[in-house]
């Protein structure tokens, strides 16, 4: 039993219960697989772009912010579910449903955004990578997905999610051994450690490109809808625990790739880390491409599923999922052509978070602590701030 840790209380005074490590770890799946999506294949170029030799501080920014609004998320499980499902309170209800359509585009993008960085990869093997390719690669995985989905539907597909996260964990483990001992021997060779030169950008234009960065942490909020098959104590853990793990790697993968950065003399791409890993060790490209695009790909068919099952329920079962599918697909088609990588991933911090805004605003309005409700304003204000100025990396 986990005992030690209460969920977070509110004074809504709803006690969530206690939960067990068995039902803990399958909700962890979810979370986590959404978690490491796509973030820990780009954030190292990313930060690089923005920050220079300054990452650590900026992704430990970052993963402070993601915690703080993934207790949004635990909040509303524990205090607006209730509410929601007495249906007494119809401004929470509405709110509740613009965010499940926040949701619902931000899934999109989320979509085209996994499928771009598996083209990225794949194409890059192939050393075909180039803006067109990518676009005509992404619009086709999304087709094969969308065609799947309206046919036969993608349920079968979800086996793949929990697969994928066991390949994706134990590559980000094999990444870590093997920046690791790179670090150590630059050290032992040089004495110290190179790392990226800081690039010419003022402090508004870092602090922006960071905010666009909030995508590479999100995944969090999936706990919010698994209530059939898990209970708020559950979930409430499942979230906490899956931001601790995974922020804590993210941290440390990004620290330890710093003294790596330098060998890309300053040209960073959404397949940089191919570079790294081959510097690190020759071998590592091959299966961190498998790694890219088995994740990649679960990821897509996920978000593909949650958007069209959000579709539905929000058009109160009037529109079938299939015909959700067809709408996810067609719009991620439409954004593949439009966008780069970095660009999309920038869209994706601002769609995702209006969604978390939403949120804030729904646990505003079924908390009446004040200090509490003084902490949402808090953080809706960053949340904003992403939402307006969020800009690419490049």
């Amino acid at each position: 039993m986990v005992s030690k840790h209460q969920p977070e209380q509110d004074s809504c005074s709803i006690k969530a219960g206690s939960a067990t490590i068995s039902s803990i770890v399958p909700a962890m799946s979810t979370p986590l697989a959404s978690i490491f999506g796509s973030g820990f294949l780009v954030v190292v170029p990313i930060l690089a772009s923005a920050v220079g030799p300054y990452a650590v501080p900026a992704i430990v920014v970052v993963a402070l912010i993601a915690y703080l609004v993934g207790g949004i998320i635990r909040h509303n499980i524990l205090c607006a579910e209730p509410v929601l499902a007495k249906k007494s309170q119809p401004f929470t209800l509405v709110v509740e449903r613009l965010s499940d359509l926040a949701l619902v585009i931000a899934y999109i993008v989320s979509v085209c955004l996994y499928v771009h960085i598996l083209s990225a990869f794949v194409l890059t093997s192939f050393d075909l990578d180039n803006a067109f390719n990518k676009s005509l690669l992404t619009t086709m995985v999304i087709a094969v997905i969308t065609v799947i989905g309206f046919f036969g539907g993608l349920n079968p597909l979800q086996v793949l999610e929990r697969w994928s996260l066991y390949v994706t964990i134990l590559i980000l483990a094999l990444l870590l051994v093997m920046f690791g001992l790179y670090d150590v021997d630059q050290f032992l060779t040089q004495g110290l450690f190179t790392l990226p030169a800081m690039p010419d950008r003022s402090a508004w234009e870092i602090a922006t490109i960071v905010a666009g960065t909030l995508i590479i942490v999100q995944g969090f909020e999936t706990t919010r809808y698994l209530g059939k098959q898990f209970d708020s104590a559950t979930r409430i853990y499942a979230s906490r625990w899956s931001q601790y793990f995974s922020l804590s790697l993210y941290i440390l993968f990004v620290a330890l790739a710093q003294p790596i950065v330098p060998v890309l003399n300053g040209n960073y791409g959404d397949n940089s880390l191919i570079t790294l890993a081959a510097t690190a060790f020759w071998l590592l490209p091959v299966p961190l491409i498998i790694a890219a695009g088995m994740s990649q790909f679960s990821a897509a068919v996920a978000d593909t599923l949650a958007a069209a099952a959000n579709i539905k329920e929000t058009s109160q079962q009037k529109i079938d999922t299939r015909w959700g599918y067809l709408f996810v697909g067609a719009a991620a088609m439409v954004l593949a052509w439009t966008n780069s990588t970095f660009e999309i991933i920038a869209l994706a911090s601002r769609a995702f978070s209006l969604y978390y805004l939403l949120q804030c605003i729904v646990a505003f309005s079924v908390c009446r602590n004040h200090r509490e409700r003084l902490f949402f304003v808090f953080i809706s204000i960053i949340l904003s701030f992403v939402l307006v100025f969020a800009v690419p990396a490049g």
